[in-house]
């Protein structure tokens, strides 16, 4: 058996080597995150088909650009943690004392939903272990499994781990009301996971795995009508977790615990293309389609490919906003109206992070062109933007109500489920800017950053300052002598064209947006591709009213900036997600442009001698506003959505 080229299965995190052999149907796969030193090996469908696969996070550099910055200030909140302080209501839990203050928001003792911060915690450290290298994100990720297995042990309830007590899941099942206690386990087993994969914890892993046995014995009794009941409280992505910890151990519990997570209810109209997404909790539906993808890979059953695609597709046409987020308080609303959800609780940010996983799945499936163009609007107009650039404090909406403004986490009062995924998703920027099959290598996103393809011995280093210029340069730092192409996405947007230039030369380029330019040949060490993607002024109105539209300029959705009028001396910080919701919006504010007939590009001018990204607009009524980065707005009001007369 050879092998072929290492296969995503979590968010870039857990990776595995596939080879094929004759197995009745079927391939093996090893487990080799870590080459040499993890061999568990499992079963896979060998029906399905990968295109491209993900880089390991360790394999991907950043260099100086706002994701880099992103990365830094999200790698001092991660540090400035106190330990204790995230395992206080786990030690309370297991009768063990602690001295702690507990945190505050969704993780005070008194909350259903409280430990779910310290799994995502757990992943955040190992991600940004694997992103940087930098061996104090390790020691503190290892000192908190050291910690909780403590708890595992002194709970001895055959692996039970968790800050609540056990019987919050058996209300789940008896039909009582319990804030997502699966939803939380999540956190925790996939925190756990993380440590293994990137930070080779072992005792992190026996902690999972007994954490699986536990919920093995724990289902396996129950009656369909009992799973049934279970499934109506959000269970996150228990679905995934389980096929995962299959993945790396090949026992067939972990396979039928992942089966007992599959909802009826609202994954079996998807396989048959019916769109039953309208008053559904988005960010509850989102990881149960993660889990299908991950079933799909195991069992290459055409039915789970279907509800993944299905989702992401009507998702996207038919529920998505111009930043690429999705949803109106919380929920998936009438498909195709988005002009009337534009509120202050718009794109919860947990609902990109999940899209977000899904994309890189089934980017994997197709290498379509379609997946990298999502993942790069989400990536900059929603994540890149969800973080308030002095404190690393994150946002749980994104508003898209005219006026506005961002509002974001405080420190150790809030911990709502979109500051956990906040802890990971600013460690983790590296993780789709490259893909690869067994002989060509993808550049989906221009992001300064270097890749190590280990195994074919190849580097690349990518300069730019993309989006604030239209350029990007690849330069081959080493190679291997053999012939292979880099497949460099040409995006939908730029229809304008694209140019390339290979030392220097003038490439001739037939391929057409939404495509990858194929660029074949025996590459050389110092080879240099130089790109560029014309950027220009567009609309994008929302999907059931042409004279309501944001204002794009390349990848970029731009905003208005609107000022400070009534918000206060305080900066927009809260314990509640809501707190300033009810900020009156002043009266006079600029929603509306008066196009007098022309297009957009006539209207709107960049500004460069403020920045590249700053433009000014001034309408045929001669008002004027200043329009930049939605990711740049931070502490002001805003407008995403304009509305259009004159057209």
């Amino acid at each position: 058996m050879k092998t072929l080229q290492k296969f995503i299965i979590s968010c870039a995190t857990i990776s595995i080597s596939i080879f094929y052999g004759s197995t009745g149907g079927t391939a093996l796969f090893a487990q080799s995150h870590y080459p040499g030193q993890h061999a568990n090996k499992m079963v896979v469908n060998d029906k399905v088909s990968i295109k491209a696969l993900s880089f390991d996070l360790k394999d991907v550099k950043l260099l100086e650009s706002q994701f880099l910055e992103n990365q830094k200030t999200e790698s001092k909140w991660l540090l400035s943690l106190d330990n204790n302080r995230l395992l206080h209501t786990f030690r309370l839990n297991a009768g063990i004392p602690s001295k702690a203050k507990a945190l505050g928001g969704w993780e005070e003792p008194t909350v259903e939903l409280r430990g779910h911060s310290t799994g995502h915690v757990l992943s955040g450290l190992a991600l940004m272990y694997a992103s940087t290298g930098e061996q104090i994100f390790k020691l503190k990720g290892d000192s908190l499994v050291t910690e909780l297995k403590k708890v595992q042990d002194a709970l001895d309830q055959n692996g039970y781990l968790s800050a609540f007590p056990q019987h919050f899941i058996n209300r789940t099942i008896s039909d009582g009301w319990v804030w997502a206690p699966w939803y939380t386990l999540h956190k925790i087993y996939a925190g756990l996971l993380d440590m293994y994969l990137n930070c080779d914890n072992e005792a992190a892993f026996a902690m999972a795995k007994k954490m699986g046995d536990w919920a093995y014995l724990k289902l396996s009794g129950l009656n369909q009508s009992q799973l049934d009941k279970m499934l109506l409280t959000e269970f996150g992505g228990m679905s995934e977790v389980m096929y995962n910890l299959y993945s790396l151990t090949g026992d067939e519990k972990y396979l039928k615990t992942a089966g007992m997570f599959y909802h009826h209810l609202q994954l079996d109209p998807l396989a048959i293309e019916n769109d039953v997404l309208p008053k559904h909790h988005a960010n509850t539906y989102i990881p149960k389609i993660i889990g299908e993808a991950r079933a799909y890979e195991f069992t290459g059953q055409v039915k789970q490919k279907q509800i993944s695609e299905f989702f992401w597709n009507t998702v996207i046409q038919h529920h998505t906003y111009a930043t690429g987020g999705n949803s109106d308080n919380e929920f998936f609303f009438a498909p195709d109206s988005l002009s009337k959800h534009l509120s202050h609780r718009t794109t919860e940010t947990c609902n990109t992070y999940n899209m977000l996983k899904l994309t890189d799945h089934l980017f994997s499936w197709t290498a379509d062109a379609k997946y990298a163009d999502y993942y790069e609007r989400a990536l900059y107009n929603h994540i890149l933007g969800s973080q308030d650039p002095e404190t690393g404090m994150v946002c749980y909406f994104m508003p898209m109500k005219s006026g506005t403004f961002k509002v974001y986490s405080t420190a150790n009062d809030s911990y709502w489920c979109c500051v956990g995924t906040g802890f990971e998703n600013h460690a983790k920027y590296g993780e789709a800017i490259y893909f690869h099959n067994e002989r060509n290598l993808f550049v989906n996103l221009f992001i300064p950053s270097e890749v190590t393809w280990r195994e074919k011995g190849i580097q690349l280093r990518q300069e730019t300052q993309y989006p604030e210029k239209e350029n990007s340069k690849l330069t081959i730092l080493s190679t291997n002598g053999e012939k292979y192409a880099l497949l460099v996405r040409f995006p939908a947007w730029a229809t304008s064209g694209m140019k390339v230039k290979i030392n220097g030369a003038n490439q001739i380029v037939k391929d057409l947006p939404g495509s990858y330019i194929q660029l074949e040949r025996k590459w050389k060490k110092g080879d240099v591709v130089e790109v560029t993607i014309p950027m220009s002024l567009r609309l994008v109105p929302v999907n059931d009213n042409p004279n309501i539209a944001a204002v794009a300029y390349g990848p970029v959705i731009l905003a208005g900036a609107m000022g400070k009028e009534g918000m206060g001396e305080k900066p927009p910080f809260a314990e509640d997600q809501d707190d300033l919701a009810k900020n009156p919006i002043p009266g006079n504010l600029k929603t509306v442009l008066n196009m007098g007939g022309k297009r957009i590009s006539e209207l709107v001018k960049q500004v460069p001698e403020k920045s590249p990204l700053t433009f000014e607009v001034k309408d045929a009524l001669q008002e004027k506003a200043t329009l930049v980065p939605y990711y740049q707005i931070h502490d002001e009001r805003y407008v995403v959505y304009w509305r259009l007369t004159g057209k």
